[in-house]
């Protein structure tokens, strides 16, 4: 019997171990002799739409202040469509599919640039609308939060990060990750999305003493709320 597929989307802050979970989460399923797929968004420097996105994160389009959200959100959402026939093919063979960043991160990210509410509201349901309405992309079974605290993140961004998944930059930096009032702004949006959407799973990533849990026991957190636990 073909096992039934499952869809997780792992969303956070830059730096807020997406990619350590994810690892885990692979070797998790291929342990229980699951086919697992996996695809971090965007596909920087990868077809039109990811090369577009590599230029804009390096700053070949002008500052984070000097490109329009929603033209961000446009290239960033393509990205997806582009990959989305791929995607489909995955979960069609039953397999377990994991996402670095999906549609949320483009809501946090882009509506994380203005500070009128009004604007943020369009702009979300924009979004929404155009990647799962108009572009018709799949949905995730599961949307996962890191929630990590901001010291966290901001001592992990000054660390410069170095690797062959960071050479769209070509030695220039991230013009998302190098703004940590941008980066602020965004956890802000990923907050009130937890808030108002029960679809989104929140992982608190660090106790209550606001101390980082170990890496193993956020991955327990995250087996229980896909219901691997």
């Amino acid at each position: 019997m073909q096992k039934k597929s499952k869809f997780i989307a792992i969303e956070g802050l830059d730096g807020s171990g997406k990619s350590t979970q994810i690892d885990l989460l692979i070797k998790h399923f291929e342990n229980q002799g699951q086919k697992v797929r996996f695809v971090h968004f965007p596909r920087s420097g990868e077809g039109v739409f990811g090369k577009m996105v590599a230029r804009f994160l390096k700053g070949d389009y002008g500052s984070v202040a000097q490109v329009h959200p929603q033209l961000v959100a446009l290239m960033f959402a393509e990205d997806r469509k582009d990959f989305a026939p791929t995607l489909q093919s995955w979960l069609d063979e039953g397999s377990i599919v994991l996402m670095d960043r999906y549609v949320l991160s483009n809501i946090a990210f882009q509506c994380a640039k203005t500070k009128d509410e009004t604007e943020k509201a369009e702009l979300r349901d924009w979004i929404l609308d155009f990647e799962y309405q108009y572009n018709k992309i799949p949905k995730p079974h599961f949307s996962l939060f890191l929630e990590v605290p901001f010291s966290h993140t901001e001592n992990t961004l000054k660390s410069r990060r170095t690797g062959a998944e960071r050479d769209y930059l070509d030695g220039k930096d991230d013009i998302h990750e190098q703004d940590f009032e941008l980066q602020k702004a965004v956890k802000e949006e990923y907050d009130g999305l937890c808030k108002t959407d029960t679809d989104i799973k929140r992982i608190m990533c660090a106790n209550e003493q606001n101390e980082m849990r170990s890496i193993e026991a956020i991955h327990q957190i995250i087996l229980k709320a896909i219901g691997e636990a």
